[in-house]
Order: C-alpha cells, then structure tokens, then sequence
C-alpha cells in the first residue's frame, strides 16, 4: 500500500496529486519553533506501507530540505517499508562543481543527506545538469516537464499567435551553453522531430556576486521567427530578458520563455513582466507566492503527470 504525505512547500501541488489519484494526503504535522527548528510527526500507521512524500526544497530551501529529512526520518522510525521522495524541484542543484578553489560542492553535500537518512528513492524535474544523477546510490529518476511546456507552447502559438509550430516559424533559444542538450530535447517536443537548428546565448556568470550573469552576444538564426527561450530554472531572470533583447535586436518577431521551475528572487515578476517577453510559460513544481504572480506568467500544471507515475508505482508496490 503507497501513503502520500505532503511537506508544506508546495501543499497545493501535493493535494492536486492526490484528487488524481482519489486518495487523501495522509497525516502529519510540522511544528515551526520560534527559535527557527522544525519537528516533523506522522499522525497515523504506516508500518510495512511504502510512503510517498511529495516535497519541493525550493525558497526558504534549507527550511523545506531539513522538512524533507525529517519527515522520511520519523516515517522510518514508525517503521514504513519504504520512503520515497517527490522532490518536484530539486534545490542546490546548480552548486554541482567548485566554480572557484575552496567552494563546497553543495548538490554533493544534500545527496549524502538524503541518503543517509534512509529515503529509498527519489523522483525529481528537470535537474540543472544531468550528471548529478550519477552521483546517487539510490535509485533516482529525473523527470522532465519539457513535454507539458512544448504542448501548451505549440497550442498558444496555433491559437493565440495563429503560427504553426515549424522551424521555418519558430526558433529555440538556450541562454546559454549548458542547455543546449535541454533546448534541444525541447524542440524535439515541439516540432516532433529532429531537423531543426538552435539558437545560443553567450553568457557570462559573475562568480563572485550570487545570481548575477549577463548575455553577451547570441548565435544563431531567429529572424522573422517567434523565439523560444528554454531553461530549466529562472532566479534572477536577468539571463532570460537579455536573451529576448538579443533576439528581437537580431529581428526576431516575439519572445516566448518556457522555464520548468520559478525559483524567483523579490523583484523577478516585475522584471519579466516589464520585459519584451511576450508569455512565460512555467510549472508549478514550485508555490507560487502572491509577489511572484505576473500577467504573462502561464501555469502548467505537472500534477497528472506525477499521479500517473505513483499510479504506476502502486502496482510494483
């Protein structure tokens, strides 16, 4: 039997999940002291049951992960069978190597957290470099929502820009080298198939000041075509925005962003909502919170696509 428990990151997606699934979220409670300490407790019996906990350790990150850790730790001490991790959005991911000598290697430093503390399996979206995942010993799986973006893409711009959805119309952009391999696999979804080429940023990440990075020059042909900007995860949005500038500078009629996770600083709803974007296309793997909602945001829920995969782990388990 699978028992669904929801941390408090993102209760709305958890509970969408389990209308999918006819189920009820399973009990828990979370205690927030005031000198900042959590205490997790599990509320009902799940001896020999495989629990599911569905938990993304997005902002306030150290909060939702040390969350995360101890709910699978107090689901084991009541002697749950297994313990696994739905981690919609998977933060640290993006301190993966040392970018200058005498860094940590945070993604590293979670992983052996997580491990240790006994979870037997963990689901993510969209990790920002799949190399991560050879650093788990535990089974892990990376999930994208790529396809959910690409279909709401392709039906906005057929409807609403009344534009098929064809290289000779639409360009894909990513901001920078590192996910190039990610636009790619996106405008496979899109186009549905292969004979296409892409568009590049340059970009210039300040090492020394968090989130600050800059577009230099963009690569790539994008005239007279909507460009679609792909990434896995906008903070700043800076590195978004500029892409769009490059690309209208280069003639390109419209920008389009389709990022998987919002992981947004104060200041970045407004930003993008200011900026040439014409749509922003992302998921609810993260909560959005009231100062994140902007107008040309769009939502795509990945609810029904994490219902479908625990649908399917019921029967294994």
């Amino acid at each position: 039997m699978i028992k669904l428990f929801s941390g408090t990151s993102n209760n709305n997606l958890s509970t969408k999940v389990a209308k999918y699934l006819n189920t009820e979220l399973a009990g828990a409670e979370v205690t927030r002291f005031d000198n900042s300490e959590i205490r997790v407790r599990i509320e009902e019996d799940v001896t020999h049951d495989t629990c599911v906990i569905i938990q993304s350790t997005s902002n306030p990150t150290n909060d939702n992960l040390m969350e995360l850790l101890l709910m699978a730790d107090a689901l084991r001490r009541e002697e749950a069978r297994r313990v696994i991790a739905m981690v919609p959005y998977f933060g640290y991911a993006r301190q993966d190597i040392q970018h200058r000598p005498g860094e940590c290697v945070s993604a590293n430093v979670l992983i052996k957290f997580i491990e240790a503390i006994g979870i037997h399996k963990l689901y993510t979206y969209d990790l920002h470099d799949e190399a991560t995942e050879g650093v788990f010993s535990i089974p892990f799986k990376n999930l994208s929502a790529l396809p959910l973006l690409a279909t709401e893409i392709r039906s906005y711009l057929k409807n609403e820009m009344n534009i098929d959805a064809n290289p000779d119309n639409v360009a894909i952009l990513s901001p920078d080298q590192g996910g190039i391999e990610r636009a790619r696999e996106f405008g496979n979804e899109l186009f549905g198939h292969e004979k296409f080429n892409l568009a590049v940023t340059e970009k210039r990440r300040d090492l020394d000041h968090a989130h600050e990075s800059s577009a230099l020059s963009l690569y790539g042909d994008v005239k007279e075509k909507v460009v679609v900007v792909v990434d896995d995860v906008a903070t700043s949005g800076r590195t978004l925005i500029h892409s769009a500038e490059f690309a209208q500078d280069q003639g390109a009629t419209a920008a389009i962003a389709a990022i998987v996770h919002r992981d947004f600083a104060d200041d970045t709803a407004q930003k993008l909502q200011d900026s040439k974007l014409v749509q922003f296309f992302t998921t609810n793997s993260i909560e959005l919170k009231p100062k994140h909602s902007f107008a040309k945001m769009r939502e795509v829920s990945i609810a029904g696509d994490i219902g479908a995969i625990l649908k399917e782990l019921q029967k294994s388990y």
